[in-house]
């Protein structure tokens, strides 16, 4: 079976519309051929953190933030290829990507994935954080972009209208511009998706659980595909 972009685009912009009305879409999906979306689309999943860099820690349980960022990449990972997009993940295991320990492994690490992301010629990038602050009473899943990079402003409020229908939102957040390496030097449509407060015990308690990864994975998958749906108009 052959599908140009823009028959891909309109099947697409349908199963969001099907979603939206409360159907699951995703078995209507799956008999797509799925070599025609491989060649269609890609996505660059970066799990944030990793290996001595474990990034912010719970504050009941003292989590990682870096394994459960990858958890919640790899969620995403399974829905994107269910339906046949191509996924470049930055890292793949609970290590970092610096090399070695040395001095400047930050710098190394975030180099590295730069590089992937740059050399993978694919249509966005998605990177998986979770969040810290003083206060135990903030909380809630945001998206940033970079300054100046509109195509990843438009990618971040479609990602942020869909974190915005978790369970457990506690209000409507706004995507925000965000002066981040990985978003500044980005060749590509960037966002990073800050999953929720590992500060917080309500959102620590909830992102422990399958389930809410899951639905976190969801709800960017959404944000991503509608995103891409309206590049071809």
């Amino acid at each position: 079976m052959v599908i140009n972009r823009k028959a891909f685009l309109l099947i697409v912009a349908f199963l969001i519309v099907v979603s939206l009305l409360g159907v699951w879409f995703l078995n209507t999906a799956k008999s797509i051929d799925a070599g025609v979306h491989s060649r269609v689309f890609s996505v660059v999943i970066d799990a944030g953190h990793g290996g001595i860099d474990g990034g912010a820690e719970g504050t009941n349980t003292s989590v990682k933030e870096s394994d459960l960022n990858l958890e919640i990449a790899r969620h995403l990972k399974s829905k994107f290829q269910d339906i046949g997009v191509n996924v470049i993940m930055t890292r793949n295991s609970y290590g970092g990507l610096y090399g070695t320990t040395a001095k400047g492994f930050k710098k190394r690490d975030l180099e590295k994935r730069v590089k992937i992301i740059n050399n993978s010629n694919a249509d966005v990038l998605v990177s998986i954080h979770l969040n810290c602050y003083s206060s135990p009473k903030r909380r809630g899943a945001t998206v940033f972009f970079g300054e100046g990079k509109q195509e990843g402003e438009r990618l971040a409020k479609s990602v942020q209208k869909h974190f915005n229908t978790l369970s457990a939102q506690p209000k409507d957040y706004s995507a925000t511009r965000g002066d981040y390496y990985l978003l500044n030097q980005s060749k590509i449509p960037a966002v990073i998706c800050e999953c929720g407060f590992l500060s917080s015990p309500e959102d620590e308690k909830l992102l422990l659980t399958e389930a809410y990864q899951k639905e976190i994975a969801e709800k960017i998958f959404y944000g991503v595909i509608e995103y891409l749906s309206l590049q071809g108009e």
